[in-house]
């Protein structure tokens, strides 16, 4: 039988607060709550997703207290394909820049991209990173200078980062509705042709140069922002390597790891307002 919300407790820090699905359920309801196809509420299924995502822990060992794996899996599915997560985080993201007091939409971006390394599930899509030296998925993002997600594409780990910048830029000038004028990059996105697809979609690519006098650690202008991202996004065990069969289920992970930490956000400003 399907639960009714007055049947959901919390269980896990993972879950949703109140407040927080009455944000999230108009994005993820697909289907009228009524549907007879409807077995397990969607308040059970999003926070079994994001359990997975915040443990990192296999389907197969996740708890009773959530439906069934499979159920859980196929609704992610489902979510992805409609691509909700997305939307759900750009709205996320257009709020956050107000209450910060920011254009809703940015002019800037970040991008970069880090190397995860692969599973047996994951491993016939893999490429080797020869700079990283291991053999997995890469996953290149863009994020504003707040450093929330904008974009995300996933790779082989032998593609090059400057290769991508086309995809990326896209995806961000379809996000923002044609607002970004300039991406930062570190020296990996070198060269005419990163520029040039940059330029394809009315963006300045601008290169931050590391100093000729490198000693220890240097904190780059404006690139940190986006490392910043990353080791937020890898507080979520499912992103600390490739376990997913499919690139669509790790961007997806992505974009719920960052609507997680929105959420956060969001309801931690909102408190203190």
């Amino acid at each position: 039988m399907a639960q009714t919300p007055n049947d959901y407790t919390r269980h896990y820090p993972s879950d949703v607060s109140d407040e927080e699905w009455e944000f999230c359920a108009p994005y993820l309801t697909l289907m009228t709550p009524e549907a007879p196809q409807r077995h397990h509420h969607l308040r059970a299924l999003f926070n079994g997703m994001r359990y997975v995502a915040k443990t990192g822990v296999q389907w197969e060992y996740l708890p009773t207290d959530f439906p069934p794996a499979s159920a859980v899996y196929q609704q992610m599915r489902r979510w992805i394909r409609a691509e909700v997560l997305e939307t759900m985080a750009g709205d996320l993201r257009k709020l956050l820049r107000l209450l910060e007091g920011r254009a809703s939409a940015p002019s800037a971006v970040i991008v970069d991209g880090r190397t995860l390394q692969s599973v047996p599930e994951s491993g016939g899509r893999a490429g080797y990173d020869g700079y990283k030296r291991k053999k997995g998925s890469k996953a290149h993002i863009a994020v504003d200078t707040l450093g929330h997600l904008l974009a995300v594409t996933i790779t082989p780990a032998n593609e090059q980062e400057r290769a991508q910048v086309g995809a990326l830029c896209r995806q961000v000038q379809e996000a923002t509705g044609q607002s970004v004028q300039v991406a930062f990059a570190d020296q990996g996105y070198t060269g005419q042709d990163a520029a040039q697809q940059a330029r394809a979609h009315d963006i300045d690519l601008v290169v931050v140069q590391l100093p000729e006098a490198k000693k220890g650690f240097v904190l780059l202008p404006r690139r940190w922002v986006v490392e910043r991202t990353f080791a937020w996004l890898g507080r979520f065990r499912r992103l600390a390597r490739d376990y997913e069969r499919l690139s669509q289920n790790l961007a997806g992970f992505h974009w719920l790891a960052a609507i997680s930490l929105m959420l956060g956000s969001l309801f931690s400003l909102l408190q203190s307002a």
